[in-house]
């Protein structure tokens, strides 16, 4: 299985990177295939940036894409900090930024690698903002193209119809080059706009695990998570009109979870979640909206 996330239009709160880069990290997974960044990327868009090295060093890192795969020091029997489950051993995750250019060639270059590494199912991970209170537990969207992975994991088609980032084009690739995706897409709170979003993150790894099997260690997310929570509270504590707005969203997100609310219901609320002023996943308002595939 591959796991992909992009930084930037698809990665309101750094969720989907931030689920992406604790997978890279719990399984010890090493660079294994990477785009040339001359071909896709606008430097002026997103730029190097200098790094400090461990040995003091500086050095530039420049934007990219790369899959991580197995080949890295092995967890140990004892290891809590281990990914367990189906697959975990053959896991590989695809980090990178949005490309500028050539969409076409870059998500094609990087099936072309998914397939040489035998990747035999896709899980695409994206987080928008949206009106969702973050008192609630953050509401992960799954959808699929494919009508077996439907029918197999019980997740929906996604309705949406508009712009689209380079997820939607990375699973339209892989489906046709007869890899099955899954999307995930995690809801952070609009009004939250200091990142991370460590609460999103672990609705995505939840995500995840509810999908596929697997147990993924959480380290220090869940008490970062409560810490971001009580940081929301604490500046709702001193702006009334914020307060306000949370406990709206609080009851039409309670009414949406109510046992008697439909699915239609839940439908018509996350399409509102989508539509809402015309904003991105990312959080820019300039009429590119994109959505859950």
């Amino acid at each position: 299985m591959l796991v992909v996330a992009f930084e930037g239009w698809n990665d309101a709160g750094e969720a989907a990177t931030g689920a992406a880069k604790l997978l890279v990290e719990r399984l010890g997974l090493v660079e294994i295939a990477a785009v040339d960044p001359e071909l896709y990327f606008d430097y002026q868009f997103t730029r190097p940036t200098i790094v400090l090295g461990d040995d003091g060093t500086r050095r530039l890192e420049w934007p990219g894409a790369a899959i991580m795969g197995p080949g890295g020091l092995p967890a140990s029997e004892e290891d809590d900090d281990r990914v367990t489950g189906p697959g975990a051993e053959a896991l590989h995750v695809l980090l990178g930024a949005e490309p500028a250019r050539s969409w076409k060639g870059f998500a094609a270059e990087l099936i072309d690698a998914a397939l040489a590494a035998d990747i035999e199912g896709i899980v695409l991970l994206g987080a928008m903002l949206a009106d969702a209170p973050h008192t609630r537990p953050l509401s992960v969207f799954a959808s699929s193209e494919n009508p077996e992975v439907r029918s197999a994991l019980g997740v929906e088609r996604s309705t949406y119809e508009g712009p689209v980032g380079i997820l939607s084009v990375i699973a339209d690739q892989a489906e046709r080059a007869g890899i099955p995706t899954v999307s995930l897409w995690a809801s952070v709170p609009h009004y939250v706009h200091n990142a991370p979003s460590p609460k999103a993150v672990l609705a995505l790894l939840g995500k995840v695990e509810e999908l596929t099997g697997l147990s993924i260690p959480r380290g220090s997310l869940e008490v970062d998570a409560k810490a971001w929570e009580a940081g929301v509270d604490a500046l709702a504590a001193d702006d009334d009109e914020m307060a306000g707005y949370i406990t709206q969203l609080e009851q039409a997100r309670d009414a949406v979870d109510a046992p008697e609310a439909s699915g239609e219901a839940i439908a018509q609320e996350f399409e509102r979640y989508l539509r809402r002023r015309g904003e991105e996943p990312g959080g820019r308002a300039d009429g590119r909206g994109d959505g859950p595939r």
